[in-house]
């Protein structure tokens, strides 16, 4: 069975979670506790050299150490539903939305988060290597936030999914991202009626609540 390294309060693992929850796939799960700095211990490192998660373990020993191989895997091996998209131009509109929300979502709620957060200092990035906070890059992630918002709601005028017609990882990752914009205080506001409108919607999946 797929074994997935996970941890509750993170965004990361959280769209690994959403993602085999829509496909249906079976997994054991092994729970790393970030706050304690679990993911930098010797053990897990064993696990993951690149101290992050989530990570997924497959039954032949195949390490997929992010979200990108964890999706292209799970895809491959279980093709329905299709979170990836269907037709190539469903494919290539998927994969680019996918990336607006990590990069101009996910990312710009990291730069804000971890460049500001008193018990980050040092950790301004994930993973093995120790990363010292630039306030300047804070301040930026916030006004990131709030352009992706801008972004994302002006995409969803007139549609109930952010890419290729149908749900799929895109509206995964960008879930991912409005619902952990509140941990800087940053959430849509009421101008922002079609992202509110689709994030109701989001929220009728049973996956949405893991």
């Amino acid at each position: 069975m797929l074994t997935l390294y996970d941890c509750a309060t993170a965004p990361s693992p959280r769209r690994a979670r959403i993602f085999l929850a829509e496909k249906g796939v079976p997994h054991e799960t092994v729970q790393v506790d970030l706050r304690s700095g679990e993911q930098l211990g010797a053990a897990y490192r064993q696990v993951n050299p690149q101290c992050t998660v989530p990570a997924l373990r497959t039954e032949d020993g195949l390490l997929l150490a992010d979200n990108a191989a964890i999706a292209a895997y799970l895809e491959a091996r279980y093709p329905e539903p299709p979170l990836l998209g269907g037709t190539p131009a469903e494919k290539a509109d998927i994969a680019s939305w996918n990336w607006r929300a990590e990069f101009d979502g996910l990312l710009a709620i990291a730069e804000a988060l971890r460049n500001s957060a008193p018990a980050m200092a040092g950790r301004a990035l994930p993973g093995a290597m120790n990363y010292e906070q630039i306030p300047q890059l804070a301040e930026r992630g916030l006004a990131r936030i709030e352009h992706f918002f801008d972004l994302l709601d002006a995409r969803l005028e007139g549609r109930d999914f952010v890419a290729g017609g149908r749900f799929s990882v895109a509206d995964i990752t960008a879930v991912v991202a409005v619902d952990f914009a509140r941990i800087v205080k940053k959430k849509p506001q009421e101008r922002h009626a079609h992202l509110l409108r689709w994030r109701a919607r989001m929220g009728e999946r049973p996956a949405m609540a893991l």
